[in-house]
């Protein structure tokens, strides 16, 4: 009797720190930059572009602008589906479906807010990018086409 209370307490818990989708804000990817900074939320772009790669990541930041400009480069003209969670603890997570990544990847430099830029490979067609942060930090995130890029502007 006693561990079925136990269990019971354990699934509650859990329940208390699962993520809830239908209280997240959820927005589609524009193709134009929005000024509009969110600093948690899911957002989406929904593609039919198959076997991209991600060319490069890369960073700037200029002191007049007031955020860092991070764009991520694809060897195709349109950018793939995407999914993108914006995390309360100091991560920025992005999916990039039927998408590889070639072997060479810089490095960010002089970035003002992450502290770290991780590429998983989920299997053979997908790949999630991780951003983590070194402070809170909100978000702007656009696509560019001719060549496909994805934006994310973080302030």
């Amino acid at each position: 009797m006693r561990f079925i209370v136990v269990l019971g307490l354990v699934f509650q818990m859990s329940a208390l720190f699962a993520q809830n989708l239908m209280e997240e804000r959820i927005w589609k990817v524009s193709p134009r930059k929005k000024s509009i900074f969110l600093d948690s939320g899911v957002f989406h772009y929904n593609s039919s572009v198959k076997n991209l790669a991600v060319s490069s990541i890369r960073n700037s930041v200029v002191p007049g602008r007031g955020f860092e400009r991070v764009v991520v480069d694809f060897n195709g003209d349109k950018i793939p589906k995407i999914y993108g969670h914006i995390s309360p603890n100091k991560k920025l997570s992005i999916d990039f479906f039927d998408t590889k990544i070639s072997t060479n990847q810089t490095i960010l430099k002089n970035s003002k807010y992450i502290k770290d830029v991780n590429f998983v490979t989920v299997d053979d067609n997908n790949l999630t990018l991780e951003l983590s942060l070194k402070t809170k930090s909100s978000f702007d995130v656009f696509y560019l086409e001719n060549p496909g890029r994805l934006v994310i502007d973080i302030r």
